[in-house]
Formats: C-alpha cells, sequence, structure tokens
C-alpha cells in the first residue's frame, strides 16, 4: 500500500494527456493534485492554490524546444514564492538545459515520457528538501527570537560604583572586538551576566551563545561534549552529534569554571584553540571552528598562573583580555539599588505590591558579608518578597537578621561602637576616606588616626 506524502502538488503542462496521467498516478502520492494546462494562469492559481511543489512544462507552443518558456515560468514562480520547490518537465533532454534551470532555482529536472516510480521518488524527494528548508528556516528565526530574548534577560548589569563602572567600561571596549576574554571573581558576583553581556554587544550577537559549565563535564566525555561525535564512536553513540564548538559556530563559546580542568583535558583543550579545528570522536576530518571565546573562574589569575594547577600556555590563550568581577562587599553602595531591582522582577513574577525598603533597612544590609555575593542578595529578595505581607520590607524579612555582622543590640561599649561605624562608613564609601570622614563627621587626620587605633588602615 502506497503511503501518501503530505503536500500540495501543481502540475503545469499543455498536453492534456500528460495533465490526467499525472492526475491518475499523482493523486494517490500527495494531499492534494491540481493540473492547469495553460501557464498564462499561474498567478492565479498559485494564489487559490498555494502549492508545495510544481512540476512544470518547459514548452509550452507548438514546435518549440528551447525551453526558453519553461525558464520564464520558473522565474515567475520563484518570484511569487521562493520556498516553492519547481521539477521541469520536458521530452527534449539536454544537459545544458537543466543546467540552466537549476541556476534559475529548479529543484531537479525529469525527463518525458515519465518512469513513473523514478517520477514520484524525485517529487518527493523535492517536497522534502522543501521542508527542510523552511525548517531550516524556521528554526534560524527561532535562534534569533530566543538570542533576542536571552539578551533581554541577561542585559541588567546593575551597579553605579567606581569598581562596577571600570567592568561596564571593560565590556564596552573588548565586545567590539573579538579577544578572548577571562571573567574572573567570587561565586555569585555575576560572571555569566558578563560574559552575556559581551555577546550582545559584539559583532556575533546575532549568533548562537553556547554556555558550558565545564566543570561539570567529566574528563572522559569531554572530547564528546565538546567536539562531537560520529555515530557507533562509542556504545552509546546512536547518531551523528556536534560539540559545543560547533554549536558556537559564528557566535560565542562561554566556558564556565575552566580553573576545574584536569590537565589532561587542558591539552585537548589548548590543541584546539590553537589550531581552530576539532575533530568529532570516531571522526577523522578536522572541522574548522568560528568562535569567540569567553571564560570565566572563581580563581585569581595568580592562582592559575601555578604551573601544577594551571598550563600558562592555555591561561595565555584564553587570557588576553581580563574583566574581575569585584565581590559585593567591594561595591556594598550597589546594595540599595540591587534591593531595588530584585524587588521589582520579584514582585511582577509573584503578582505582589511592590513593597518599600526603608533606607534604615538598606543600610543595615549593606554591613552584611553577603559571602554569596549578588547571587545571595537576589535569592534574599525572593524570599522577602514572597514571605512579607507588610508595606515596608524590614532586615528581618530577608531571613538574616541573625547573620548580619553587628554588635548585639545590648553592646554599650562606645569603642566597639566606633570601631564599627568607622569600618560600615568605609564599606558604604568603598573605602573613599574623604567621603568617609564626610560621612562620620570627622576631619581626615581624626579619622586617619582612629582608623590606626582600630587596625582598619587595611580596609
Amino acid at each position: 500500500m502506497t503511503t501518501r506524502t503530505g503536500g500540495n502538488l501543481l502540475v503545469v503542462d499543455d498536453d492534456r494527456d500528460v495533465l490526467l496521467s499525472a492526475q491518475m498516478i499523482l493523486k494517490r502520492e500527495f494531499a492534494s493534485v491540481r493540473c492547469l494546462s495553460n501557464p498564462s494562469g499561474l498567478s492565479d492559481e498559485l494564489a487559490a492554490f498555494p502549492p508545495d511543489l510544481v512540476l512544470l512544462d518547459m514548452n509550452f507552443t507548438r514546435g518549440m524546444t528551447s525551453g526558453d518558456e519553461g525558464l520564464y515560468w520558473l522565474q515567475k514562480i520563484k518570484e511569487t514564492d521562493p520556498g516553492i520547490q519547481v521539477v521541469m518537465s520536458t521530452a527534449y533532454g539536454e544537459i545544458d538545459l537543466a543546467v540552466r534551470a537549476i541556476k534559475l532555482g529548479a529543484a531537479d529536472f525529469v525527463q518525458k515520457p515519465w518512469v513513473n516510480e523514478k517520477l514520484v521518488a524525485t517529487l518527493r524527494t523535492c517536497l522534502k528538501l522543501g521542508e527542510s528548508h523552511r525548517r531550516i528556516e524556521q528554526l534560524q528565526h527561532t535562534q534569533q527570537a530566543l538570542s533576542e530574548e536571552i539578551g533581554r534577560g541577561f542585559a541588567a548589569l546593575i551597579g553605579e560604583c567606581e569598581s562596577f563602572a571600570v567592568v561596564r567600561s571593560l565590556i564596552d571596549r573588548v565586545a567590539a572586538t573579538d579577544a578572548n576574554v577571562l571573567i574572573t571573581g567570587e561565586n555569585g558576583t555575576g560572571k555569566d551576566l558578563v560574559a552575556h553581556a559581551i555577546h550582545n554587544k559584539s559583532l556575533r550577537a546575532s549568533g548562537p551563545m553556547i554556555s558550558v559549565d565545564i566543570g561539570a563535564i567529566p574528563a572522559t566525555l569531554f572530547e564528546s561534549e565538546m567536539f562531537g561525535h560520529n555515530k557507533g564512536a562509542f556504545t552509546d553513540a546512536r547518531e551523528n552529534r556536534p560539540g559545543k564548538f560547533e554549536l558556537a559556530t559564528g557566535g560565542t563559546l562561554f566556558l564556565d569554571e575552566i580553573g576545574n580542568l584536569d590537565a589532561n583535558t587542558q591539552a585537548k583543550l589548548l590543541r584546539a584553540l590553537e589550531s581552530r579545528t576539532i575533530t568529532r570522536v570516531g571522526g577523522q576530518k578536522p572541522t574548522p571552528i568560528d568562535i569567540r571565546l569567553i571564560c570565566a573562574t572563581n580563581a585569581s589569575v595568580p592562582d592559575l598562573s601555578n604551573p601544577d594547577v594551571f598550563r600558562r600556555d592555555l591561561l595565555y590563550r584564553i587570557n588576553t583580555v581580563e574583566i574581575r568581577l569585584p565581590s559585593l562587599r567591594e561595591r556594598a553602595a550597589d546594595i540599595p539599588l540591587l534591593l531595588e531591582h530584585y524587588r521589582d522582577i520579584f514582585a511582577r513574577k509573584y503578582n505582589r505590591p511592590e513593597a518599600s525598603i526603608p533606607k534604615a533597612t538598606a543600610t543595615k544590609l549593606q554591613s552584611y558579608d553577603w559571602p554569596g555575593n549578588v547571587r545571595e542578595l537576589k535569592h534574599a529578595v525572593e524570599r522577602a518578597i514572597i514571605i512579607s505581607s507588610e508595606a515596608k520590607l524590614t532586615v528581618e524579612d530577608f531571613l538574616i537578621g541573625t547573620r548580619v555582622q553587628e554588635e548585639p543590640a545590648g553592646s554599650l561599649n562606645l569603642a566597639e561602637l566606633e570601631r564599627n561605624a568607622i569600618r560600615n562608613a568605609i564599606r558604604q564609601c568603598e573605602g573613599n576616606l574623604t567621603q568617609v570622614a564626610k560621612l562620620l563627621g570627622l576631619g581626615r587626620t581624626t579619622l586617619y588616626r582612629k582608623m590606626e587605633k582600630y587596625e582598619l588602615v587595611d580596609q
């Protein structure tokens, strides 16, 4: 029993016997078959019956064998809808004519009289070709839409303090280049946000952004995950699969936690970066790679410079430009901005009224060390929005009240109170001692003396 192929077929031929034959042969193969004897009606037919596939005669005027008429109507069809697949048909099989038709957009060429099985096979193949083209176009649009959506989600880099302004400036400068970037900073400082910001501002922004938690890939699976594999390369390789390098072609490859690679895996990555090629597991042919590389680590560059920990030649390769992210305690002045930013986000997410964050609450939260950095603050705000039913948020709503580094409420030791006041002011002003002195109402000389007394000079 013949399986009917989905799709609409239009047959255009001036020979009514040919049309009748085509109708009988092909109606069992396609969802719908329409026939047209005069190509002058093509425009109306294409509008009334949008076909997926057209079987088009090359000659319509008696005595004509040049195929020019068919080529003319081929161009008209392609002008109407480039996605329509056209198979040319003629009793005069000439290679030159077939080449001309293919160059003008024909999908294939069949010669009369038809061999039924060959005609059906050709039409089916061309129909699948058209479906593949549409699928690719759809995926490209989907990719673009997803890239734009993801880009919007990662667009928010919140911060106005001096240390974060340096980060913003570096992002703007390196984004326009294809330089490899190494982002360093403690866990939770937003290294992935910076990577996406660089990608979105780069010339590769329309390409994919492929993120890989490199530390989560077992060493035995590194080549398969990063370089891909061919079917049958190992027991579970049931199909050809591209690796992360191939998926990132034309875009950015972001390798997070790069410092967790072992020595053997580092060597494999270095070879790929130096040769700008990868070879799939089970494959023989090297594939060129076209990616912009961004790496991230919570280790410092001096730590990575230890040859017992990380290969120096690989470090030089990935560290064309370093962007170091400050911890949240180093940019405590940005905490009020971050609190409001995440409050707005989670109030919308959970359909809650936007509770205010009093200045006293924000100031108290600035005195907390935030070991989890922005990630911890984000989760604390989310909890507060969910739990609180009041119009104003308090420190207790953030569930960190008992962890704030402050003296017990009952302490009246003046020296301890003064030391804490100076330490908190230094954090709030990001080490700007002129602002610290002004905030505390002290002269600079007095401030220096008290900082030395309380061993706060290094802060």
